[in-house]
């Protein structure tokens, strides 16, 4: 067996494996090797031990078999960084898409032809800026970014009088934009979009209370399908359904009802309504500069998955 920093204490972590492939002769005509990335499962030592190894799945592909390795086969391993949540390999672009189904109303246009281009948003009964600015994130399909930029100007003076573009903070798109005169439309600090997984936030609520009673619970009311007004005394919340993931928006406390759990009681609601439409991923936009509520989100899972800022004209 081979030198590594595997054994029995890496059961339920993250490993990299590279084993002899018995049978085999490799390129130099010695023994052929080859690596595994996946989770250790189980670890048998002694003569005849093994290590059982489930390996990462593939993009797109189901979960493989799980491998069942003779530590005598091994030669070298050790444990690597978890593998990255797949609610954070999905890009910001498509995430932000997804987002779009908090506004049932919202008109949509894209700018260029061709995959990734720039996105027109307009609600005509929403002044939230999510909803009335253009997606510049990526380039703008096929067409020159100036080209584009006289689309977006075009169409936002003739809805909501002000072009403004969301870009992802930092970005190539950021930089080309300010090159061209745009600047920060406000004040504001960044906006953080965050995810989690939706069982775990659930979980999270009823241990910090949010589950309250099927009595006292929050009224859920239809706006439009897949989209939905959690209510109580005090609370309101708004949240939407779209291919498994449920978002939220407009999660409001009356001032003097603050710090009564409310607002974990409508959070709870909508979580609860977006499960049972089989939503497996939550997510939520908020300013960076609000501690408290980044602080309470993080206390339910919810972990940053990109940044974004507003530009204007």
């Amino acid at each position: 067996m081979g030198r590594h920093l595997l054994g029995p204490h890496v059961v339920g972590q993250r490993v990299v494996v590279r084993r002899v492939v018995r049978g085999e002769v490799g390129p130099t005509g010695g023994p052929a090797f080859t690596d595994l990335l996946g989770t250790c499962l189980a670890w048998t030592a002694g003569p005849g031990g093994t290590c059982v190894l489930q390996p990462d799945p593939r993009a797109g592909e189901p979960l493989p078999e799980p491998v069942r390795i003779a530590l005598a086969d091994i030669v070298s391993g050790k444990p690597v960084p978890p593998r990255p949540s797949h609610r954070l390999r999905v890009e910001p672009r498509e995430a932000q898409l997804r987002a779009l189904a908090l506004w049932p109303d919202l008109v949509t246009e894209e700018v260029g032809s061709g995959p990734g281009g720039w996105l027109l948003r307009h609600s005509p009964t929403s002044p939230n800026r999510r909803a009335n600015s253009v997606l510049a994130v990526g380039p703008p399909g096929a067409l020159p970014v100036d080209e584009a930029l006289e689309r977006v100007v075009a169409f936002y003076r003739a809805t909501t009088g002000r072009p403004v573009a969301a870009v992802l903070t930092d970005s190539a798109e950021e930089a080309g934009l300010r090159e061209r005169g745009w600047v920060a439309e406000s004040d504001e600090a960044d906006t953080v979009f965050s995810v989690a997984g939706v069982a775990a936030a659930r979980r999270a609520l009823r241990s910090a209370g949010g589950a309250g009673g099927a009595a006292d619970g929050p009224e859920v009311e239809s706006l439009a399908p897949g989209v939905v007004r959690a209510s109580l005394p005090g609370a309101t919340g708004v949240a939407a359904y779209d291919r498994d993931w449920v978002g939220f928006r407009s999660v409001e406390v009356d001032p003097d009802r603050r710090r009564q759990g409310l607002g974990l009681r409508v959070m709870a609601a909508l979580l609860g309504w977006g499960a049972e439409l089989g939503a497996t991923t939550a997510y939520l936009q908020v300013l960076g500069d609000n501690v408290p509520a980044l602080a309470l989100y993080e206390r339910l899972g919810f972990v940053e998955h990109h940044r974004y800022r507003y530009l204007a004209r």
